[in-house]
């Protein structure tokens, strides 16, 4: 072999690793580019004359699970500190009053009926009405159950590392509609992990109560009653004579504060009253709440954010406004951000934001499923 072939053999991989490194260059410059761009924005956004937008931005980048950091981009650790301190929520010391439901005191049909306080409202064959919502910074879909006794909790049960995606959980139960429920392990989008408590039917799937600060059971008792209990101070035991106690049949857990001042909230009204907040109560992101009415009807709300469609979310202010309009007497803030997911007949109503999840769901351990009539 000539020497002269042998330099063009070599030269082969010298190209390759040329045109390699070129690409990466490339690639380089324009993730410099993008995050300085971002950090320009952030910067304009946060030290620019609107103070509003400071305060949303922060509030809401601090309810994220990985972008916290970027608060710390454009205000100093005292700057987020009083951003959080003037979004915040009083708390909320009252039990539920279950005299204040009165379940099927209206059709529980679907008919119209004339004299209903909620309007002329017509339901699926199944008792079930969607409605849309659109706020300033949100879309969000209703979903209102007339008969509550439909309302369960769906699971993959027996726990396994993997959940499942919410349209199997609904579909696994026979059910015809639901949302994401209680929280959970959300690392690596495993999700076949609760945390707190589970009840399904009346059994105690999951008993962790202990550990978790901040900790509420919200569900159904056996009168169809939506619960929303502090956990305080509760152990495994302390939970299992409650639920004998109390008749509770079907329930998920969420946390009050984990994190952050305003990361996580879970009442919104209670007994037909509203929550005070200070300022906004909390940051714009995607939710999920549940709330019942004096018929006994449920109400399942989920909004988007994030980004989706433009929009950053609903903020704990949002959610009582729209829970109030709908007639709520009791409502409670669920596990949200990219949890956050509705299915009705079979197709995704909300969805998850992550733009890889757009036509599906992050995986999860349980959710609040609808029953067919």
């Amino acid at each position: 072999m000539s020497k002269k072939k042998k330099q063009k053999q070599r030269s082969v991989p010298q190209k390759i690793l040329f045109v390699l490194s070129r690409i990466l260059i490339v690639i380089l410059v324009t993730v410099v580019i993008l995050v300085g761009t971002v950090y320009i924005m952030l910067q304009k956004c946060c030290n620019g004359p609107s103070e509003a937008a400071r305060t949303m931005f922060v509030s809401t980048i601090l309810e994220s699970g990985q972008l916290k950091f970027l608060a710390k981009w454009v205000c100093s650790k005292e700057e987020i500190e009083e951003i959080v301190n003037a979004n915040t929520m009083e708390a909320m010391d009252a039990n539920v009053d279950a005299s204040l439901i009165t379940v099927g005191n209206d059709d529980a049909t679907g008919e119209e009926n004339e004299e209903s306080p909620y309007g002329d409202e017509e339901f699926d064959e199944n008792g079930i009405r969607i409605e849309e919502i659109s706020g300033r910074s949100y879309l969000a879909k209703m979903l209102i159950i007339k008969d509550p006794s439909q309302v369960k909790v769906g699971s993959t049960y027996p726990w396994s590392a993997e959940g499942k995606e919410l349209h199997e959980i609904v579909a696994n139960a026979g059910s015809v509609a639901g949302v994401n429920g209680g929280i959970y392990v959300s690392t690596g989008n495993k999700g076949g992990q609760p945390l707190g408590v589970v009840v399904q039917e009346g059994q105690i799937t999951y008993n962790s109560p202990q550990g978790l600060n901040g900790l509420y059971m919200i569900g159904f008792d056996n009168n169809n009653i939506l619960i929303i209990k502090d956990l305080a101070g509760m152990s495994a035991a302390d939970f299992e004579n409650y639920v004998a106690s109390a008749g509770i049949r079907d329930a998920v857990a969420f946390q009050e504060e984990s994190s952050d001042a305003n990361n996580h909230f879970v009442s919104l009204i209670i007994n037909g009253e509203e929550r005070a907040l200070n300022g906004q109560g909390s940051g714009a992101n995607p939710r999920t709440v549940i709330g019942q009415r004096a018929d006994g009807a449920v109400l399942l709300l989920v909004t988007d954010g994030r980004g989706a469609s433009g929009h950053l979310g609903a903020t704990a202010s949002d959610l009582i406004s729209i829970m109030k309009d709908y007639g709520a007497v009791n409502a409670a803030n669920l596990d949200g951000g990219s949890s956050s997911t509705m299915v009705y007949n079979g197709e995704y109503e909300m969805t998850s934001v992550t733009f890889y999840y757009q036509n599906s769901s992050w995986k999860l351990p349980t959710a609040f499923v609808v029953e067919p009539k």
